[in-house]
């Protein structure tokens, strides 16, 4: 009873201990966060340290130096900063023998005695040693890890923890019955994710970008930029809408308005020294596994009540028969914004479902833009692939455009479906151009949402990849980790949903590529239809599908 409480009085007190619960329940999830120390990345694979670790001054880049934010824009930034920022070796230079060697580390599960359930938690200390065999005494090491049942091709990635003293701590959520097998791997070593970081920020030129600009007989290529060094002129090509810049080099013969066409040059060689190269060795130290020093496996039970707890999959639709898809799809315009991880969703679409033909536009192979249509069921799907800097062979000057503008001039609504993802071709900027476009492609989203509330955007994440010593140099996993802790941060709650290829990429028994095989790409195609038709009885719960999800591969 509420005596001589009128109802406004008993709606204030109501609300007075709501607003009690709110910041009590605030309170402690920043408690746990300071507890868990920073986290660098949104997903379960979030590798942390155990303590906050001192701000470092970031070089300054071309003329981003020059950028004008406002006091939120940095805020912003400084926190995404944190959020990356990366233990360092307590020197400068480390001898190769004392850097981390993969082959004398070991992890051993800690409670083997335990008996397992669903659910559980398993959880496994990591000892990192150099190459004479010494306990590392700091840490920064990047390990991907892995639980995984061959038998039923299933498997999920871990949390790990860095304590900054040659110890790692990983905990996996055990999510299937049976025997469940760990893998842990050194994917770079500390001392070599100091020589990558040294080169994401004094050598952004790395890969080179080049135009050719034509005027009847005349041709000329020249490099092109996010800028150019030196005092030659230039050809200005800022985008007007978004301030994104682009330069090249001016042609001697030719005026600026000539480009016809953008390209990758290539890779620069000779980047690092001869001790700096025994740091990225293919079967030594470039994602290499690390040994058990016990059992490697445990039994997991299965519950005893089936409604005790529920594997992360369950609100995933499966969309198996290409009649399964059409059907979600009808009535629908989807667009596919990106590089070419998000053009196999095309690829795959238009090669499994028959009734959507691809029309003939002309376009370069693997390039783009492409277009299908399904016209019995009006379906249009289309693939555009993001502005430079881009890494693919040539693209016409009139194609190169940029995402933001483009969701621009969508109208949006229930009928229209955005698919986005951008992160491989910006592996060798500093994270301020990253940043930067993020923040353009944000503001666009932000306006379509605000025009037309219904329209389904979907952004897919960065994946992992074979690595060798060139490729670690250019599109290293530890730079693409970065660049999706960015992302995910910086699209998170704004109404977008996330399709987690990361961990689809990660956990799968199928080796590292940065083109997925198709078995993982119809994974994310069935987490990306499973927001645009979603399960009725599970309609709310969607909504943080991406911080759930498990892989079951069939």
């Amino acid at each position: 009873m509420w005596p001589n409480f009128s109802k406004m009085q008993i709606f204030c007190l109501v609300l007075a201990v709501l607003a009690i619960l709110a910041f009590v329940h605030n309170f402690y999830q920043l408690e746990n966060l300071n507890d868990a120390g920073l986290k660098w990345l949104v997903e379960d694979d979030d590798q942390q340290p155990l303590s906050q670790m001192t701000k470092l001054p970031r070089k300054l880049y071309c003329g981003y130096e020059h950028q004008i934010l406002s006091k939120r824009e940095q805020g912003e930034e400084d926190s995404l900063f944190a959020a990356i920022q990366w233990p360092r070796p307590p020197q400068d230079k480390i001898p190769f023998v004392r850097s981390t060697d993969p082959s004398r580390s070991t992890f051993v599960i800690l409670n083997t005695h335990t008996h397992f359930k669903v659910g559980d938690q398993l959880e496994v200390r990591v000892h990192m040693k150099d190459y004479e065999g010494k306990p590392k005494q700091y840490g920064g090491d990047y390990l991907q890890t892995r639980i995984h049942s061959a038998h039923l091709k299933a498997g999920a990635t871990g949390r790990v923890v860095d304590y900054q003293n040659g110890f790692y701590r990983v905990f996996f959520t055990l999510l299937w019955p049976g025997e469940v097998t760990v893998s842990v791997a050194l994917v770079h070593s500390s001392e070599g994710i100091q020589v990558l970081q040294r080169l994401q920020e004094e050598r952004p030129d790395r890969v080179y970008f080049k135009s050719l600009f034509k005027s009847g007989r005349i041709s000329e290529t020249t490099v092109c930029n996010v800028c150019l060094p030196g005092d030659m002129p230039v050809c200005n090509f800022t985008d007007l809408y978004t301030g994104e810049p682009w330069f090249c080099y001016k042609p001697r013969k030719l005026s600026c308005a000539t480009r016809i066409s953008h390209y990758k040059g290539g890779y620069q060689k000779g980047l690092l020294n001869s001790e700096e190269s025994r740091l990225f060795q293919s079967d030594v130290n470039i994602k290499v596994p690390v040994s058990s020093s016990g059992p490697d496996t445990v039994i997991v039970r299965p519950l005893r009540h089936a409604d005790e707890w529920r594997a992360r999959t369950q609100w995933i639709r499966h969309f198996n028969e290409s009649s399964d898809i059409t059907e979600c799809l009808q009535g629908k315009l989807i667009h596919l914004f990106g590089d070419s991880t998000i053009r196999q969703w095309f690829e795959y679409l238009t090669t499994f479902v028959p009734g959507l033909v691809e029309l003939n536009l002309g376009s370069p192979k693997n390039v783009g833009p492409f277009m299908a249509v399904d016209p019995t069921h009006n379906i249009l799907l289309k693939f555009r692939c993001h502005g430079p800097p881009i890494r693919f062979s040539t693209v016409f000057s009139s194609e190169l455009h940029y995402i933001a503008n483009e969701l621009n001039r969508i109208v949006g609504g229930r009928n229209t479906v955005i698919a986005i993802t951008i992160w491989s071709h910006f592996s060798t900027f500093p994270v301020e151009v990253y940043i930067r476009r993020l923040r353009n492609i944000r503001r666009s989203v932000v306006r379509l949402l605000d025009r037309n509330p219904k329209t389904q955007i979907i952004i897919k994440t960065a994946n992992v990849q074979e690595l060798g010593p060139e490729v670690s140099l250019f599109n290293s996993d530890w730079y693409s980790y970065q660049l999706d802790t960015i992302m995910r941060k910086m699209f998170s709650g704004i109404g977008v949903n996330f399709v987690d290829a990361w961990e689809m990429s990660l956990a799968h028994h199928l080796p590292h590529k940065l083109h997925p095989e198709d078995v993982i790409v119809k994974n994310q195609i069935d987490a990306f239809l499973s927001y645009v038709c979603p399960l009725e009885t599970h309609n709310s719960l969607l909504k943080g599908i991406h911080d759930q999800m498990w892989s079951l591969f069939l």
